[in-house]
């Protein structure tokens, strides 16, 4: 699909993987919906970006209404770029049934109820796009994120699954698939480090996936150095050796060191 003149919805958008995203489509001539919860921040970035057509949408996706609220702003939307996340670190001994239900809402069911709010337009229109940013830790089990975990494995079923449904329609769903990114986003915001040699990767090459994805009929994009990318496919492979790799002591340490980091996320 081309960008030009397209309205694209971007949840999350005033974080730093969002700004990035929306200027970068922007910057292309799509005309950016920002969605969030500070009507300030979004009014901010929609004053930064080039272009013009750019609204913004006020919501809280962690509401059980809030895709509802979100999608009833809207008419139109050609694109959903579904961002928005919440990090989900920690021991689920540690835990809120409260905290628990916000993960699941924002991480995963709030992508669902969008897809289901506006494909009835793309598919009438013969033509649209779903990309949904989801992660690495949607291929490979990592200690403290055992919900963060099961909402990025889950996005990333759903999207293969509704893929296989669109077949036809003229609308497409992509996966984008970050590991850690060091200028933005969850990981970049704990200031946890990481194990020597792992790399990270940037939120202008997350962005850039985000342009492949909507041109492109890809089912995912990894957004990762090689030896991320090598750990994650081989947590898809064989689960077993991916657990020894992942609870050792280095990755205990690096585990706790990222959730302590992000409690204030929660």
């Amino acid at each position: 699909m081309e960008i030009d003149g397209k309205r694209v919805l971007i949840t999350g958008a005033t974080g730093g993987l969002g700004r990035a995203m929306a200027a970068r489509l922007a910057g292309l001539g799509a005309m950016i919906v920002a969605a969030g919860r500070n009507h300030d921040r979004l009014e901010a970035l929609i004053a930064s970006l080039p272009g013009h057509g750019h609204r913004i949408a006020v919501a809280d996706l962690g509401e059980p209404d809030g895709p509802d609220r979100l999608a009833s702003q809207l008419d139109r939307v050609d694109c959903l770029v579904a961002n928005a996340a919440l990090p989900a670190t920690g021991r689920l001994t540690e835990l809120t049934e409260t905290q628990v239900s916000r993960m699941l809402r924002i991480n995963l069911e709030s992508p669902i109820h969008l897809s289901q709010a506006f494909l009835p337009g793309m598919i009438e229109r013969g033509e649209g796009k779903i990309v949904m940013i989801g992660s690495l830790a949607g291929k490979a089990g990592n200690p403290r994120s055992s919900i963060y975990n099961a909402t990025k494995f889950g996005l990333r079923g759903f999207a293969f699954g509704l893929r296989a449904d669109l077949v036809g329609t003229g609308v497409g769903v992509t996966v984008v698939a970050p590991g850690f990114v060091r200028d933005a986003g969850m990981f970049a915001e704990s200031g946890a480090r990481l194990p020597r040699g792992l790399g990270t990767t940037t939120s202008e090459q997350v962005a850039e996936a985000v342009v492949e994805a909507i041109r492109r009929d890809r089912a995912e994009i990894a957004v990762a150095p090689p030896l991320q990318r090598t750990i994650a496919h081989i947590g898809l492979v064989s689960p077993t050796l991916s657990h020894r790799v992942q609870s050792g002591r280095t990755g205990q340490r690096t585990a706790d060191g990222l959730a302590s980091r992000q409690t204030d996320k929660r």
